[in-house]
């Protein structure tokens, strides 16, 4: 089959390329939409769920392709196409006959935004007469003039020659809508032609104000000791449409990566706001993942309605039951601590001591995990079940990246109640003409809680590049050139204490 030349650029490329070798196959008739997403997990504020904000600041964009059959004629044609998003990127449209891909093309295109509002409606009637109808008292008194100005209020001048002054908010009747404003952002096509008749037709382009993301929603279960755990995950994608357009019926595909787009230099401004609403959708006929080049495709197996200014909840992915989870405590006594350019040669450098001990819970996703799908960034979530009332309780939240398959997920879900740290400095000194720093620090852990708990004690080496541990009480593991980790195991009511000696050279 001939593929027909795409006059698409950018990202959008993927999905026109994507579709065009089996376009013999699909309904001349439809919308698709193949939606790219900038958003940064859970960073959205409330407005944006509830269709107010600011459309052009909407984190994403859309790949838009209408198939419809157009009646052409040989020759030229004037086609008017409104079904487009008002924040379409007019530089992506892309026009291909399918039935006659040969000899059809564009010859000139206009897209046409100047939308019909009262105060355009006015200023086309400067110097044309109108009927201005303003409350007075009981009644309604009727006012006909030539227009004037629309500048802070309506000016007439009236058919005696006097000048007469209304306010905005009254009624203007007008004989008839003036040339050059629509109701719709409208595509405006002379095509050539050489076959009349009726042509299936694909119009495609890039349209702002679009996005979607991931939410997981975990059930945190107790194991068989204080580590184990098992999670039930369920997933999410929320599609916020904003893009002045709404799509009825539409097929629907995700892009999941980081795919590389230019940011414009210019503003888009949006259309006016239309009917918010908020829609969930039944699990038949879910989504399919596959990859698509060096990211992931997640198609959904049924047709969808986005309508403008709205957000919509979709099932990712049936929920996972049992998933085995680690929850591991961790402490970081030097949090915020930061290497410096030169030796920090200070003693008071990196003293302070943070008390809190965070908790994580990491699971690996895989097949034999009950998991395995490819995971695109997202907010997580989790709950545990409350025994006495049969409840889920909210227990913490992170946002995760995308994630493969195969690979661990690590959530931070806050800090620990029962169990605090401890982190003091103990002995310091600084030999300037040897170029050596030695340092011993002193870790506490206490365990507040009823049983015994495991604790990763976490240092950073930040005096500088050049370290050894000389002396030490418990055993370590080294997680890169600067950053050594300590596991402690704590029993019920008591306390550890860590100890170390660490020499620096330069």
């Amino acid at each position: 089959m001939k593929l027909l030349r795409p006059a698409i650029t950018g990202a959008a490329v993927l999905a026109t390329l994507q579709l065009a070798p089996a376009f013999a196959q699909q309904d001349t008739v439809g919308t698709a939409l193949t939606i790219y997403s900038n958003a940064r997990p859970g960073a959205l504020p409330p407005e944006f769920y509830r269709g107010g904000g600011n459309s052009v600041a909407v984190p994403g964009y859309a790949v838009v392709r209408h198939q419809r059959e157009l009646p052409l004629n040989r020759g030229r044609n004037a086609v008017r196409f409104s079904d487009v998003a008002a924040l379409i990127d007019p530089t992506t449209v892309s026009f291909q006959s399918l039935t006659d891909g040969a000899g059809t093309s564009v010859v000139e295109q206009n897209f046409q935004f100047d939308l019909v509002n009262p105060q355009k409606l006015l200023e086309k009637y400067i110097d044309r007469r109108i009927t201005v109808d303003q409350v007075r008292g009981s009644g309604v008194e009727s006012f006909a003039g030539l227009l004037l100005s629309t500048t802070g209020g309506l000016v007439l001048k009236r058919d005696d020659g006097s000048i007469q002054t209304l306010p905005h908010n009254a009624g203007v009747r007008l004989p008839e809508l003036p040339g050059g404003l629509i109701t719709r952002p409208t595509l405006v096509w002379d095509i050539a032609a050489t076959r009349a008749g009726a042509h299936a037709t694909r119009v495609s382009y890039q349209t702002a104000g679009i996005t979607w993301w991931a939410d997981y929603n975990l059930t945190y279960q107790e194991g068989a000791n204080a580590n184990a755990c098992r999670l039930d995950v369920g997933a999410w994608v929320s599609i916020i449409n904003k893009s002045g357009a709404g799509y009825t019926d539409a097929k629907l595909k995700l892009v999941a990566g980081d795919v590389h787009r230019p940011q414009p230099q210019g503003r888009v401004y949006a259309a006016p706001a239309a009917q918010r609403a908020l829609a969930m959708e039944d699990r038949a006929k879910g989504f399919e993942e596959k990859e698509l080049f060096e990211y992931h495709l997640y198609t959904l197996g049924r047709s969808t309605t986005l309508p403008d200014n709205s957000t919509k909840q979709i099932e990712l992915f049936p929920a996972a039951r049992a998933v085995p989870c680690e929850k591991t405590l961790v402490y970081y006594g030097a949090a915020g601590v930061r290497p410096y350019g030169d030796p920090a040669t200070d003693r008071n450098y990196g003293v302070q001591s943070n008390r809190k001990v965070d908790v994580y819970l990491g699971f690996r996703n895989a097949k034999e995990q009950h998991m395995g799908m490819p995971l695109p960034a997202g907010r997580v979530r989790v709950s545990k079940l409350d025994d006495a009332d049969n409840t889920l309780e909210f227990i913490g939240e992170d946002v995760i990246d995308h994630t493969p398959r195969n690979e661990q997920v690590l959530i931070k879900l806050g800090s620990a109640f029962d169990v605090v740290g401890e982190r003091r400095q103990v002995n310091f000194s600084v030999d300037n003409a040897r170029k050596t720093m030695t340092e011993d620090i002193e870790v506490k852990i206490r365990n507040q809680k009823k049983e015994t708990v495991n604790v990763m004690v976490k240092e950073n080496l930040y005096r500088w590049t050049n370290w050894q541990l000389t002396t030490k009480t418990h055993d370590y593991r080294k997680d890169d050139a600067r950053t050594v980790t300590f596991p402690l195991k704590i029993a019920a009511g008591a306390e550890t204490v860590l100890r170390y000696s660490v020499t620096y050279t330069w």
